[in-house]
């Protein structure tokens, strides 16, 4: 029996034009990619797949990961709609919510008014020590009108050992799992924002001084007021409303990831608990560390 239809955040999504650029600074932040990957989908259910304009590549965790996601071609094709997106800034603009029954999944949404999609189909080619192989997954998208903040869906993996395989799991700065996303809010809309994720999420928010956190059992959403903003991540601008701002790991040792990063002339700053690198330098969304 499925407890939850929405179990965990399976992976946050930073858009980027310049994908070379992009992974190699998060390579530099101690991560290993895995290799260029592109998608293949519909924007409706059961339609032919085609290509997506965009492909990854991502920071693997095991269950949860990071997706840098590349924008390629002209951009007369964009079924995400993505590109409006990235108009005011690239950065963080995305997260997937890890389902374990996306049909299960969609009614929910549908019944609560907040996804009109169905259950769309997406693929992509990924190596494999024996050869390529093709990935498969089904999503369900939130409706954007609900979403400003980004393109927000529940994905169902039909192939997970194709995507978290072995030999992408380590990483030099010890990351082991992502721990939680961070969004900002205007602070005339931080009631009906908490309102709407906790009927996204089928959880009751939880206040941890000026955040309020969704636990979910593997990650958390955390939704911060923009005039507090400033507490959780002294000295970030906040380029749009809302925002996206950033992102946590866990890390076996936040030392030996501090002593990395500043050896690759990144810029830490303390949190408690760990230490974060600006937006600036993580590509449009501050990117925090903290043990384990």
């Amino acid at each position: 029996m499925i407890a939850r239809d929405i179990d965990r955040i399976d992976h946050s999504v930073l858009y980027t034009t310049d994908m070379d650029a992009t992974a190699a600074t998060y390579e530099r932040l101690g991560f290993t990619l895995s290799p260029l990957s592109m998608h293949m989908g519909s924007d409706r259910p059961g339609g032919e797949r085609a290509p997506m304009g965009a492909g990854n590549r991502c920071a693997l965790f095991g269950r949860t990961y990071l997706e840098l996601l590349g924008l390629f071609g002209d951009g007369s094709v964009d079924p995400w709609n993505i590109r409006p997106l990235i108009a005011e800034y690239e950065g963080l603009h995305g997260y997937s919510f890890g389902s374990p029954d996306a049909e299960l999944t969609e009614k929910r949404l549908r019944a609560a008014g907040l996804s009109a999609s169905g259950v769309l189909p997406l693929q992509r080619d990924v190596d494999t020590p024996t050869g390529v192989a093709t990935a498969r997954f089904q999503a369900v998208h939130l409706d954007r009108a609900l979403t400003p903040e980004g393109l927000i869906h529940a994905a169902q993996h039909l192939t997970p050992e194709l995507i978290h395989q072995p030999r992408y799991l380590e990483h030099a700065n010890g990351a082991t799992d992502l721990h939680s996303v961070l969004l900002v809010v205007d602070d005339s809309q931080i009631g009906a924002v908490v309102t709407r994720y906790a009927l996204v999420l089928d959880v009751a928010p939880v206040a941890e001084g000026p955040l309020h956190v969704f636990a979910l059992p593997a990650g958390r959403v955390e939704i911060v007021a923009v005039s507090d903003f400033g507490a959780v991540r002294p000295d970030e601008p906040v380029p749009a409303l809302p925002y996206m701002a950033g992102q946590t790991v866990t890390v076996k040792d936040v030392a030996s990831a501090r002593k990395l990063l500043q050896g690759n002339g990144f810029t830490t700053r303390d949190l408690p608990g760990g230490f974060f690198v600006g937006a600036a330098q993580a590509c449009g969304a501050a990117l925090a560390f903290q043990a384990a």
